[in-house]
This record gives C-alpha cells, structure tokens and sequence, in this order.
C-alpha cells in the first residue's frame, strides 16, 4: 500500500473536511504543512501578519460557515501566540483547529531552539490539546480534532505535530468527508417537552431569552416559526443578534448586556417565565439580569445549565435546540399575548425613542455614536456582514444597530477581546461566493484598531472589500467612562498619535477623514462605494459615555 507523509495526510484531513481556506504564519517546525499546501488545488492559504490574527480568522470561518476554521503556527512563540484567539474562540462557541509545529521528538525533553510545552500553555484554551507521537495516528487525531471541535458546546481544538513526524510516512489515510460530523442530538424526553408547553401556556407575561447557541441558521429558523404561530417578546445577548428577522420586528425588544439598564432588561424583570434559548452566563452573567434569583426559568440548550444562585431553571430541555422548539410551535395551544399589554407597549415607545434623539440628526460638529449608527443602519443592507471590535463602540452599535440575518451582526462578547473586528472582517471577505464579492463592514475604537491593524496588509493583498471604520477619541475609552465612574477620574488611557488616513495608504488601502459631522453621509458613501480596502478615521463624541453604565433599573423592575 503507498505510503503518504504525515504532512500529506493532515492537509489532505483538512480538505475532506470541507476546509477550503487556511490562515497562518510559517516556520521551521512546520514548513512541511505549507509545503503540501502549497501543491494543493482547492485549499486556499493565507498568510498573515500575527499568529493571534490568524487564530481569531479561523475563528470567524467557524462562526459563519459552521465548518471548523483552521489556523497553523509555527513552535515556540508561533504556538503562544495563538492563544488568545483560541480562548476567544472556546469561550464563545466558535469551532477551530490550530495546528502547531513542535520540536522533532528527540529532542522533546531537552532545553533546545524553540521548545516549549505549548500543549501545556494551549490546553486551558481550548477544548482540547492533543500531540501526534506516532506517525500512523495522524488521521485519527486530524478527525477527532475536528469532531470535538464542532461538537456542542464549539470551540478550538489543537493537533501538535514534532517537525520529524511531519515528515514521516504512514499507509493510514485521511477518513472520508462526512465522518468528522459531530453527533447529532435529538428531542428532549416526552415528558419534558409536555411540561414545558404547560408552562409556557400558564404564563401571563413570558419573555424568549436568546442567547448565543441560537444565533446558528437552524436555530434561528426554528426561532422565527415558535414566535410567527406563538408571539412572545423576545430579547437578544449581543451574540444572539439577527436571529429576530424584520417582519417579526414588532416582537423584539432590543439585545442585553454588560450593564443591566436597557428596555430588554426590563422585560425580563417583569416576566413570570423566561424562555432561555442557547444562553450562556459567560454572554451576560445571570446575578445582573436576575439579581435576585427569583426570576422562573425554562433553560433550552444542548447542555445542562450552569446551575446556581442566580440561574436555576424550573426544567432543562436538553437536546436539539431546532427540534425542541419546532415540538413547541406544533403543540402549543395558547401562548398569552404579553406584546399587546400597555405595560409591553410602553417598553416598545421606549426601546424605539432614541432614533428621534437630537443626537441622531446633528448636521455639525463631533460625530456622535447614535448619528453614526442611524446612518450607517440606512447604508448597508440586512445581508452585510458587520463586525464590530470590543471598545464603547461595541456597546453603542449591540445595542442600537438593527440585525435581520444570523450572523452577520459580530462581536466578541465572551471575552470581549480587543482587535476581533478585521481579522473577522477579512474572514467574512474572503468566505464568500465568490471571495470578496460583498462589502463588508468592520468597526473599531482607535485603541482596539492597533492590535490588529497590520493585517489591513493580508486584506489589501487578498483582494478583500472592506470598509473598516475607527471612532477616534485618542484614548481607551471603554476602559476611560467606567475609570471615571468608579474613581472620578482615569489613568492609563490616552492614546493618540497616529494617521490613520495615512496609516491606511501606505498599505495601499483608501483613507477617509469625518472631521464633522456635516461630512458624515457623503464620506460614508464613498467609503463604502470604494472597490476594495478603504479606512475612514471619525472624530467621536464620547461626552455623553458615562450614560452608558447609568440609570440601572430600580427596585419597580425587580
């Protein structure tokens, strides 16, 4: 039987995977990957500027395709690099393969160029950490890899592979394309799926909770049927944004997180049943929006809750998140109606009042964020991939920028990690069919921008169609208004000092300046007109911050 070398083998894995597009930076310890890869015809390689960068696109791939994304490093710092993205990536239920390079077996326990326990510094990261000793493993460990990845709760997985290994042989070839399919879950027992219809039933004022494992297509369309037959107010987390689609809008009462002061906070204070679908505490921790542990909860998801104090659902109806909500939708008889209550129609008024604030309409001066996201609402269409970095701008557009599809409204709100916004951009670019035929939208803070910035190179140099947008304060600013609350005043954010306009030439992207806001819609246009990489640097009115984390809900909503 031909024998294949472990680098063969692993990149052809890849391929009967699905994975069409790699990202990452070589090395020594793992040039035989790229080798291969380069004689491959139908997996596209990217290489970029920062191993974490990488991590964070394949970590994009995973979220919006559904198919693990797959990121390689090199050993020694290569491998340590990939850390935060990977964290990132498990904590907020993105699948992802890492795959490093590591030291030739030999030399494993000696003190030697680039050695490192990077299985030891990865493993806390991911889901799992796992090295290739021997050469026939190499399939095996490929599959599981991806088979873990994408089994429920998602995250990363990493595959360590010594550098002699990688150029090994082995007659064990690469599994068929649909065997790394995670398992497939079923209903809920009988049982539980009657009883949480009875509940559903018996309450007066149920709210729907969507948290971030509802936010996949199958999910969503199980959504929109349960509340199209069933009307329900229905909230958002941050990362459950798009699954409410527009002619179900009348039904939707804004997205929650960070500080508990917003109309869909409110809601869920006033239900008597909380329908929580795919929630996660680490999206929106539940002693904030149940800080008294009273509230009565249904929890839905694929996994059992983390039961405690604050969140300690009344029944767990574990299984198929799609298939328990579509028995919910055919068996309920009656769902009260809360939407056509004053007290529902009130929190509608309020919800909706901030797009008649003066701050929406200034015609001069400093851009303010509600003009700018009001404008950037009328620009681009319900099928434009946005995704916006960590930073005061991430609260600004979660909370107020409307999403109609899942998935196309991203943020990193697990770990909040700086920097997300253009690698997942440039993910988002060149996943489409074809690559880069859609623009597509990322926002940043001046700060959260730096961390990344240099990939505005791989995306210019990929062709990507990216309008990346900076609300430019000079400053940390997240970090600033909450300093400024807690001491009176903040230390350890101001920033400054960069073009960005001219940042954005020399890498041969197109740069835009909104100095006022008068400049704000026609800059704004052409920024998104332009074919390609264009930067636009908007000066931000940050004065009103502080609003942000103020007025939490009183005692009346507890």
């Amino acid at each position: 039987m031909a024998e294949d070398t472990v680098a063969q083998i692993i990149v052809n894995s890849l391929y009967s995977a699905g994975v069409r597009i790699v990202f990452g930076i070589p090395g020594a310890k793992v040039d035989a990957i790229f080798d291969c890869l380069l004689d491959h015809p139908e997996i596209r390689l990217i290489v970029c500027r920062h191993e974490q960068n990488a991590a964070m696109m394949a970590a994009a791939v995973g979220r919006i395709t559904g198919i693990p994304g797959v990121c390689v490093a090199t050993s020694g710092p290569g491998a340590s690099n990939l850390a935060t993205g990977l964290v990132t990536a498990t904590t907020e239920g993105d699948p992802v393969v890492a795959i490093i390079g590591s030291v030739p077996r030999l030399m494993n326990t000696k003190r030697t160029h680039q050695s490192m326990k990077a299985l030891d510094i990865l493993g806390p990261a991911s889901k799992a950490a796992v090295g290739i000793d021997v050469e026939d493993q190499a399939a095996e460990i490929v599959l599981s890899a991806f088979r873990t990845a994408s089994t429920s709760p998602k995250g990363a997985t990493v595959i360590s592979i010594p550098a002699d290994i990688a150029h090994g042989r082995s007659t064990i070839t690469p599994f068929p394309s649909p065997a790394f399919l995670a398992p497939r879950y079923g209903p809920a027992p009988q049982a539980t799926l009657e009883e949480v219809a009875r509940l559903i039933e018996g309450a007066k004022f149920p709210v729907l909770f969507l948290g971030m494992r509802a936010s996949s297509p199958a999910v969503v369309e199980a959504v929109r049927g349960l509340i199209k037959n069933h009307p329900m107010i229905t909230v958002e987390t941050f990362q459950a944004a798009g699954a409410v689609s527009k002619d179900l809008a009348h039904l939707f009462y804004g997205r929650v997180g960070l500080f508990r002061n917003q109309v869909g906070d409110k809601a869920l204070a006033r239900s008597d049943l909380v329908v929580a679908v795919g929630y996660d505490p680490v999206e929106y921790d539940a002693n904030l929006w149940n800080p008294n542990g009273s509230q009565k909860i249904v929890h839905i998801d694929y996994t059992s809750s983390d039961y405690g104090t604050h969140y300690h659902p009344l029944t767990e109806m574990l299984g198929s998140i799609k298939e328990n909500l579509n028995y919910l939708t055919q068996h309920l008889s009656h769902v009260q109606d809360a939407t056509q209550t004053d007290l529902a129609r009130n929190l509608s008024t309020e919800y909706l009042a901030w797009q008649d604030s003066p701050e929406t309409k200034r015609t001069s001066g400093v851009v303010h964020p509600l003009h700018f996201v009001s404008q950037l609402q009328k620009l681009v269409s319900k099928d434009t991939t946005v995704a916006v970095d960590v930073g005061t701008v991430y609260i600004y557009m979660m909370r107020y920028f409307f999403a109609y599809e899942p998935r196309r409204l991203l943020c990193s709100n697990g770990q909040q990690t700086l920097g997300v916004a253009l690698p997942w951009a440039i993910a988002s670019s060149l996943t489409q069919d074809p690559p880069c035929s859609a623009k597509v939208v990322s926002l940043s803070g001046d700060g959260g921008f730096m961390f990344s910035s240099q990939e505005l190179s791989t995306a210019v140099q990929q062709g990507c169609n990216i309008t990346h947008f900076i609300w430019n304060d000079s400053a940390y600013n997240m970090v600033q208004f909450q300093e400024e609350l807690k001491y009176g005043r903040s230390s350890g954010v101001k920033l400054g000092g960069v073009d960005f306009v001219k940042f954005a030439e020399t890498f041969g992207a197109k740069g835009f300046r909104i100095s006022d806001s008068s400049e704000m819609e026609k800059v704004m246009k052409e920024a998104l007109d332009h074919e390609g990489v264009s930067l636009v640097d908007v000066n931000i009115d940050y004065s009103s911050n502080q609003q942000l984390a103020q007025h939490l809900i009183d005692s009346e909503f507890n």
